[in-house]
């Protein structure tokens, strides 16, 4: 049954005209400076941070599997900040929350979803490369060639990006009611779907379908690849090999405990449940957190991510001393 103030559109509120209010934490007027600021100082550690490892990865003339899966993972990280921190700091200078178009909002929902997406199904091809370098080491450089690798980065990409705008248009085609206030700092799918006039539970069929798609299958795939890991390593009989096998999956273990907890808990529960002081509390978390988590977590557990970054600062300081050279010696030719 719709509900009172139900707006459709018409001639009066169009797709182009129709703005949505993000209220941002518009609670806490106190803490605004402090939120700022905060929010900024982990927005650019962040992108420093990703940045860094994309860096040091594209540098290197070689680019194994594991090492090309996590440069895409830090562009990934970098697109997902871009799409969510600008306006959610924006939204906090503005006393009564940002304005956001309904286009604009659909399209941070559907880059949003799909880079949320694009990570999942990424973690997947991860843990099916710790699965081959474990299970099949005679044949890991066989099978993670780089035509397949990159295959399945294209699709890790394109399924992101497919569910997602799947789900966008089931969202903005319900009929919103008159308050278009967003009790949230980003355009989130159980923020917009709070203001759809409907009370049945149809309105979110397509966020379940998209859960099975994106968390469901993904993580079940992944659980898999680690039952078989666990089912190879008991048959390995020196606990040093045993250890060292198993430290390889560490960063990747708690980088998919990270993801899929946050996602699960706030996108796996029916709408009733919606609280949105929790839920803003909990995507504080994985669009400003984790990314900042990412590059550190695996800076500290991969020996090949330190190698390359110590390699990188050391290139960059050779560079900074030709260059110091140089201009001393352009001031001694100009003396004379």
């Amino acid at each position: 049954m719709p509900c009172e103030g139900c707006m459709e559109r018409d001639n009066k509120s169009t797709d182009a005209t129709m703005e949505f209010l993000l209220l941002s934490f518009s609670e806490l007027l106190c803490l605004r400076v402090l939120l700022f600021l905060i929010f900024l100082i982990v927005h650019l550690v962040t992108l420093a941070g990703n940045v860094m490892i994309f860096m040091a990865v594209v540098m290197e003339p070689s680019h194994p599997p594991m090492l090309f899966f996590l440069c895409q993972l830090s562009v990934i990280e970098l697109c997902y900040t871009l799409v969510i921190v600008p306006k959610a700091l924006l939204s906090l200078i503005v006393v009564d929350g940002s304005t956001i178009s309904f286009i604009g909002c659909a399209a941070q929902m559907h880059l949003f979803v799909a880079l949320g997406g694009a990570e999942c199904f990424l973690l997947v091809a991860m843990s099916y490369d710790r699965y081959v370098a474990i299970c099949q080491p005679l044949h890991y450089f066989a099978v993670m060639s780089e035509g397949f690798c990159l295959r399945l980065a294209v699709a890790c990409c394109l399924g992101g990006f497919a569910v997602a705008l799947g789900l966008t248009v089931a969202v903005f085609r319900l009929p919103f009611c008159q308050s278009h206030r967003i009790n949230h700092f980003f355009c989130d799918v159980p923020a917009v779907l709070h203001l759809a006039c409907t009370q049945s539970y149809t309105p979110e069929l397509p966020l379940l379908a998209a859960c099975v798609l994106l968390l469901l299958l993904p993580f079940l795939l992944i659980l898999t690849s680690y039952v078989c890991i666990a089912a190879a390593l008991l048959h390995v009989t020196s606990p040093m090999g045993r250890g060292k096998a198993f430290s390889t999956c560490i960063s990747h273990l708690a980088i998919t405990l990270l993801h899929y907890g946050c996602a699960t808990f706030t996108y796996i529960r029916p709408k009733s449940s919606y609280s949105p002081a929790r839920d803003k509390m909990v995507s504080l978390i994985y669009t400003n957190i984790t990314p900042l988590l990412y590059p550190l977590i695996y800076s500290l557990r991969n020996k090949e991510i330190r190698g390359l970054l110590r390699k990188m600062l050391r290139r960059k300081k050779i560079t900074q001393l030709n260059w110091d050279t140089i201009r001393a010696v352009m001031c001694v030719c100009g003396k004379f």
